[in-house]
């Protein structure tokens, strides 16, 4: 399966952050490394009192399920030092599934698509370097028309 993840950090060398997950993800187990994402400085999205963080968006192929997967990302977050203090707060290293090809989920910790990823400037430009025509699974337009209609941009700089 093709799962489109993001990256984001605004603590302790943000990039270095980001470049440490991606290995880390990428020296796991059924994941294979597809293709990158430029990494772009935002502004915080949701708690706006904060650093500003560095995103990235990966795509990747693995034959690991969606809750499998969410996991082992789950345990990156852990071992690289992620608290979980608040909502939107600052955090060394965030990771997200964006998207697993055309999978619809909703339980528990899990939902794909993302339940946010269309209202997310940030989010919605690095996808379009990588998908930019691949139809968002339950809103039916693509990754550049959700982008233009884009009402209230967050989050970039």
């Amino acid at each position: 399966m093709i799962y489109h993840l993001i990256l984001g950090s605004n603590m302790d060398d943000p990039a270095a952050q980001i470049a440490s997950a991606i290995e880390r993800i990428t020296g796991l187990d059924h994941v294979h490394l597809l293709r990158l994402s430029s990494l772009a400085v935002t502004k915080a999205y949701g708690y706006i009192d904060q650093e500003d963080f560095c995103n990235q968006v990966l795509e990747i192929e693995s034959s690991l399920n969606p809750d499998a997967l969410l996991v082992q990302l789950q345990m990156i977050e852990h071992q690289m030092g992620r608290k979980r203090s608040f909502k939107w707060g600052p955090r060394r290293i965030d990771i997200d599934i964006l998207l697993a090809e055309d999978t619809v989920l909703n339980y528990n910790d899990l939902v794909i698509p993302h339940y946010d990823m269309h209202n997310r400037e940030f989010t919605l430009k690095l996808l379009c370097e990588l998908i930019p025509d691949r139809i968002h699974p339950t809103l039916n337009k693509t990754m550049s028309e959700l982008l233009q209609e884009l009402s209230s941009p967050g989050g970039y700089t």
